[in-house]
């Protein structure tokens, strides 16, 4: 899992595994290294991002644009191999969860049928 700060990385990670599944939040956004995010050697990218008004809404946080704009940045190279992009502005907990879900049994059909 990867995203700029308060896109819900954390909380989706714990909603995962309480699901019992897998999940890693990698804080690549504060890397900068590009390719930080392989070392966990992911087999399902997802890939978080909000706006600086959703991150405000969610949290009171003490950086502007900038900030959000640089943490953007260093997760270009993450964001270009995600299985799955995610902009979670808008979305209830749940809605997160309930897609990511979804698109990880996706993929999984796809390499279990083939």
């Amino acid at each position: 899992m990867v995203g700029n700060c308060v896109a819900g990385k954390t909380t989706l990670v714990k909603g995962l595994i309480a699901q019992g599944l897998s999940a890693v939040n990698i804080a690549q956004e504060h890397s900068t290294a590009p390719q930080l995010w392989r070392r966990k050697n992911p087999d399902f990218l997802v890939c978080l991002s909000c706006t600086l008004e959703t991150a405000r809404s969610r949290r009171e946080i003490y950086w502007g644009q900038e900030r959000l704009d640089d943490q953007r940045q260093r997760l270009a190279n993450a964001r270009a191999h995600c299985e799955l992009y995610l902009p979670t502005d808008g979305m209830e907990i749940e809605e997160v969860l309930a897609t990511v879900i979804q698109a990880v049994k996706e993929k999984h059909k796809l390499t279990t049928s083939g």
